[in-house]
């Protein structure tokens, strides 16, 4: 082989080197419960997340990038969801995050992220704390507990005309918060509140039972998730309790009916992710999600999308005002609280705590065992004023 040849070759391997490292990763991460009992929930906000960036993937590679999600199971604990947010912030290449589902995990993850500049747009997490810190890397597209439960008090009192509510709640920052906004309002529009009732039981609920016997509610709220609620109704309805059941977002999973069976029927919910049906964007989504995950898409899919395109809408931005520059973490929050972003949800604009300007909760009624039920009220609204 002559020295020509050689030095060519040479040169083709520095280059091939230097061209296959050209290409920089940038990695959008999902944080929600991929196993255990609320796994139902978190998994489709996983794929939603997935679903955004895929069809993104052709469009960074095109400018040099390779756009990747990094999903991650944060178990639905507040312990692990700190540990998932420390591995997170220590990967130079995540640049946002689409989280997390539980309120309780994403404040004390949250507490992270900030502290690294980490953006977060939750698709899920309605407790007001979560934005009434005012961080600047901290965003939601969905709506907030301080409305969702009045909304819910709203109509089970003076729409179902109910007049004396028993409110239990799962102990969680979310569950105790949606319940408590629910029993204010009810108190607010002349309703008894029989009983105030904090449990974290999964199993056996009798003792609960027999204070409905005793108390005569004729509407039990219960401010949890679907693993905890559909037990609950399933088992009073074994026992004869009339009550009108309802609950809050927690509830808007098909694996409520699986669990709850025949109970399921009449029962209410609220939800700030509405149905598919109610967004006519998202008829092409849903045909398209069912296609890639032989699967529907339910509850929080649709808005852990759209919280996936803001992160990918701001990310676009930046890599067109800089090409080839890998956007820093700050430029990233920057941009996603200044965004105007068109998405299968409605406009999604954010406000100086990183609340979305206008949401919709949606009342759900299940009329059959089967979900995702009917729509019999939607409200958009502004967030409160803090």
């Amino acid at each position: 082989m002559n020295t020509i040849r050689i030095v060519s070759l040479v040169v083709a391997g520095v280059l091939g080197v230097q061209l296959a490292g050209a290409e920089q990763t940038i990695k959008i991460a999902s944080s929600s419960p991929l196993s255990g009992a609320q796994a139902a929930l978190g998994e489709m906000i996983k794929l939603g997340a997935q679903f955004a960036v895929e069809e993104a993937q052709s469009a960074f590679a095109a400018n040099g990038f390779k756009l990747e999600l990094a999903a991650q199971d944060d178990q639905a604990s507040p312990d692990v969801g700190v540990a998932v947010a420390k591995r997170l912030v220590n990967d130079a290449q995540i640049l946002g995050i689409v989280g997390h589902f539980n309120s309780g995990v994403a404040i004390p993850a949250s507490e992270v992220y900030k502290d690294y500049d980490l953006c977060m747009v939750s698709p899920a997490n309605t407790n007001p704390k979560v934005t009434s810190r005012r961080y600047a890397n901290v965003n939601r597209v969905c709506g907030r507990d301080d409305v969702q439960g009045p909304v819910g008090a709203e109509f089970a009192i003076a729409g179902l005309k109910s007049k004396r509510a028993l409110v239990i709640n799962d102990k969680t920052a979310y569950g105790q918060g949606v319940a408590e906004a629910f029993k204010q309002k009810a108190t607010a529009l002349g309703a008894t509140v029989v009983g105030f009732v904090g449990t974290e039981e999964k199993a056996n609920f009798q003792s609960l039972i027999l204070q409905m016997k005793v108390l005569k509610p004729d509407v039990v709220y219960f401010g949890g998730i679907y693993d905890q609620g559909g037990v609950l109704l399933k088992q009073m309805r074994e026992k004869s309790i009339a009550a009108t059941f309802m609950g809050p977002d927690g509830l808007d999973s098909s694996e409520f009916v699986r669990i709850a069976q025949g109970a399921a029927v009449g029962a209410y919910y609220t939800t700030v992710a509405g149905p598919v049906d109610q967004y006519p964007a998202a008829a092409a989504f849903a045909k398209a999600f069912a296609a890639r995950f032989q699967r529907q898409p339910e509850s929080f899919a649709l808005y852990a999308y759209d919280s996936a395109n803001v992160l990918i809408a701001a990310l676009k931005e930046l890599t067109r005002q800089a090409p080839g520059k890998l956007p820093t973490r700050v430029d990233v929050c920057t941009a996603v609280r200044q965004i105007r972003h068109p998405g299968i949800t409605g406009l999604i604009e954010f406000d100086g705590k990183g609340d979305r300007k206008k949401s919709d909760y949606y009342v759900v009624q299940l009329k059959e065992p089967a979900y995702p039920g009917s729509t019999v009220k939607v409200i958009s609204a502004e967030p409160p004023t803090e």
